[in-house]
């Protein structure tokens, strides 16, 4: 087990250090300067740029970051909050996107395997073709669609919920974004967690289970969704990154301080540290979770960890 976990966690190490060399690069052929140039001489652009760094080779600065951040300082932005130190800037902000992004993957993640179960144990009737329908609508709605929707009806007409964020109603005001950002994650867990159970259902351990007198309800839930819950776990690793990391345009239109709109802001603007900074934070997100569904599977199903180790 030990092998098997060093190597996996090596890998992610790996993996995020390339992907902050690929980002450095990119951003360095971005046009543009993250300083109002058109309000200095060339002499002050070349102050500031020796005074931030900027000024010397991608790879040395690549390597700076790299020994910054493992100390906790990610620098500070150029012109979002000048001279603010990025990490008091995520402080606020990444509890929030962090709140809304989990919300909505428990909603998905409880419907759509509610929604896929009651789907497969209704196969071909008309309780199935509905929830087949539902899910089939819900991925095909733009989540910022259905935001404005739920805004106009539960927020606007009916006045249940904000319908923009306010510090005085944090829980409330994240409900609304939460519910929008959930309906695709439900609708593709609803459909996968059907098509697995119907292929669970249908197998010889369940028949055998059935034919021994078990109840229908204990031979669901004892047996044919333990035996699937490693494929719904492949699903929901992902659909979490995609929640967290694609609120952008859900937190603009309900104003929620996140860092997806504070992505946006710096992209605007140039301000390559906060930039780098928010993109570091997405991908060692996505490689954490990638890495603890990883070691998950050696945990739940025993012949991938041994499986691992032999290699």
């Amino acid at each position: 087990m030990a092998k098997y976990v060093t190597k996996r966690i090596l890998t992610a190490v790996i993996t995020l250090m390339v992907i902050v060399l690929i980002l450095f690069i990119l951003l360095s052929f971005i046009p543009g300067s993250p300083f109002r140039t058109h309000m200095m001489t060339q002499d002050m652009i070349d102050v500031l740029y020796s005074n931030y760094g900027l000024d010397r080779p991608i790879i040395e600065r690549y390597f700076i970051y790299l020994r910054n951040v493992l100390s906790g300082d990610f620098g500070v932005s150029y012109n979002i909050q000048v001279n603010m130190p990025i990490s008091a800037m995520l402080a606020t902000r990444f509890p929030v996107t962090v709140r809304v992004g989990l919300q909505g993957l428990v909603i998905g993640i409880l419907l759509g395997i509610l929604l896929g179960i009651l789907a497969a144990l209704n196969h071909n009737t008309a309780i199935d073709t509905g929830l087949s329908a539902f899910a089939t609508l819900g991925a095909s709605v733009p989540s910022f669609v259905l935001a404005l929707a739920l805004m106009y009806f539960l927020g606007f007409k009916l006045k249940l919920l904000p319908l923009l964020y306010t510090t005085k109603k944090p829980i409330a005001s994240t409900i609304l974004p939460s519910i929008a950002l959930a309906m695709l994650p439900t609708s593709n867990i609803a459909r996968f967690t059907r098509s697995e159970m119907l292929t669970a259902l249908s197998s010889d351990y369940i028949l055998l289970a059935e034919a021994k007198g078990i109840s229908r309800p204990a031979v669901v839930m004892k047996h044919a969704l333990r035996n699937i819950l490693i494929a719904i776990m492949t699903l929901i690793a992902p659909t979490l990154i995609e929640l967290i990391t694609g609120s952008m345009v859900v937190e603009n239109i309900f104003s929620i301080p996140g860092i997806g709109s504070l992505l946006v802001q710096a992209i605007q603007s140039n301000d390559y540290n906060v930039t780098i900074s928010i993109m570091f934070i997405y991908s060692l997100i996505y490689i954490a979770v990638m890495l603890f569904v990883d070691l998950m599977y050696g945990i739940i199903d025993p012949k991938i960890r041994l499986a691992g180790d032999k290699k």
